[in-house]
């Protein structure tokens, strides 16, 4: 009897060293303390796939970098800049961008109100632009509210020479396979740009 238990001590040592083995090597990295620059592959792996490697590329249809110039334009005294075109889920495109006062004078924006006897009550304003779907052959105005105010940038007081001021300008949403427009005010160049989705 005594044979037996000797004989089967060593398998039962065995599968205890076995099962140590395996507690410890499962204990490797998983620490989180990488002092030593060592790691196994699976826990730097996601890093290395970090979104943060890709900076500077923008998938196609998200938003750009707030900085990104879509296009720019000049013309009535002044430079006008586009840095965002979001179409949103709600059906509304929002456009908008920076003007810089570079004529000297001051620039109240009265010309880019709009002809409409409807806008004159929004004094200087970006109420005058429009969109145009040259693929889908459409004009699309400013939406403006009951009062007829415009949904966009109404420039107080106006802007003195050398300085700048941001805009935006809401619009009904092109159709969903709509990608590009022209975005036109006063008598500014029209300027082509890249829709982005919200």
């Amino acid at each position: 009897m005594g044979k037996k238990r000797l004989s089967g001590w060593p398998a039962v040592r065995g599968a205890g060293v076995l099962t140590v083995a395996i507690l410890a090597l499962g204990g490797c990295g998983g620490s989180g303390d990488d002092s030593s620059g060592s790691g196994s592959a699976a826990s730097k792996g996601p890093q290395e796939d970090s979104p943060q490697e890709d900076k500077g590329k923008t998938p196609e249809g998200s938003a750009p970098p707030e900085d990104a110039v879509l296009a720019e334009s000049e013309g009535d005294g002044v430079v006008m800049t586009v840095t965002s075109a979001v179409r949103d889920s709600g059906g509304f495109l929002t456009v908008s961008g920076k003007v810089t006062n570079s004529s000297g004078n001051l620039w109240t924006g009265g010309e880019w109100r709009g002809d409409e006897s409807e806008l004159q009550g929004n004094g200087g304003s970006i109420a005058g632009a429009s969109l145009i779907d040259k693929v889908g052959k459409k004009k699309y105005l400013v939406l403006r509210d009951t009062s007829g105010r415009c949904l966009c940038t109404k420039f107080s007081g106006g802007i003195d020479s050398g300085k700048s001021a941001d805009w935006f300008a809401q619009f009904p949403a092109p159709p969903a396979d709509a990608r590009e427009v022209d975005f036109q005010v006063g008598t500014m160049p029209p300027a082509t740009i890249q829709i982005s989705e919200g």
